[in-house]
């Protein structure tokens, strides 16, 4: 991302964080992306360049002034009044702003820990089969259907605003489901400054090997880390970490590997 479109960005999640958080806001922003996303006359016009940019604000606070709460209506102007680039990208930060609204919500309400193991055991479960994978990402199979699909799945064994979020990373705005899960926990994390680690082993860890590699790493990074464990039986032994950009490898298998590279 530019240093230009970060500094939008920013701004948007300032104008949303001096707003009462709450899921009807959530709501309010969610279906204004929903329609957005069907009327690609209304985003163009909200994102024309060629537009002033109080005007495209005006015409934002114009067109959903007296539908909507005043919170939603000061972050759907903002919005209109930057320069996204491409409409596509003004829906995105609308939606990014929709989520954020639904995080703070359920972190006021201290169920933000929830949440974020639910979510993470969804994407899991996608990414473990295939054929559901495919199905949810299918473009050709109208998109209600595919909700509908893991709603079946999901619906009453996760909280609702789990399964609302759920719901929404079918449209993979981050190119698949699983990515756009994955920028959905990330700012999860964001909203507490915490950082992700995630933890491929073959075995499960237990609670004290857990909370001994979750201070490790924050004493690493310089503050909290939420841990992900996937299991997989291919890591022959011990773990492999991602944290960001980092990679710390202390498998077996690692280990052969380099061993094998240092008598070639």
């Amino acid at each position: 991302m530019s240093a230009a479109a970060e500094s939008r960005q920013r701004a948007l999640d300032g104008v949303l964080d001096g707003q009462h958080a709450s899921a009807a806001l959530a709501g309010e922003l969610f279906s204004v992306v929903d329609a957005l996303g069907a009327q690609a006359t209304l985003r163009r016009a909200l994102s024309d360049p060629s537009t002033p940019d109080e005007a495209r604000a005006q015409l934002a606070e114009s067109l959903f002034g007296r539908r909507l709460g005043g919170a939603a209506v000061a972050v759907i102007a903002e919005a209109a009044r930057a320069r996204w680039g491409a409409p596509s990208s003004f829906v995105a930060a609308l939606e990014r702003q929709g989520v954020r609204a639904l995080l703070r919500t359920v972190q006021a309400e201290g169920r933000l820990d929830e949440l974020e193991d639910q979510l993470f055991k969804v994407e899991r479960l996608v990414e473990a089969n295939p054929e559901l994978s495919r199905a949810l990402g299918d473009r050709l199979t109208p998109l209600e259907g595919r909700q509908r699909l893991l709603g079946d799945l999901i619906d009453g064994r996760v909280g609702a605003a789990t399964a609302q979020l759920a719901r929404r990373a079918i449209a993979a705005r981050q190119r698949t489901f699983g990515l756009t899960v994955d920028s959905y926990l990330t700012m999860a994390a964001e909203q507490r400054e915490r950082a992700i680690a995630t933890v491929t082993t073959a075995t499960a860890l237990t609670d004290e090997q857990k909370a001994r590699l979750r201070a490790a790493l924050s004493r690493q990074v310089g503050r909290d880390v939420n841990l992900r464990v996937v299991l997989d039986p291919a890591v022959i032994g011990g773990v492999r970490v991602s944290l960001g950009d980092e990679v710390i490898e202390g498998t077996v298998a690692a280990r052969l590997d380099d061993a094998q590279r240092k008598l070639t």
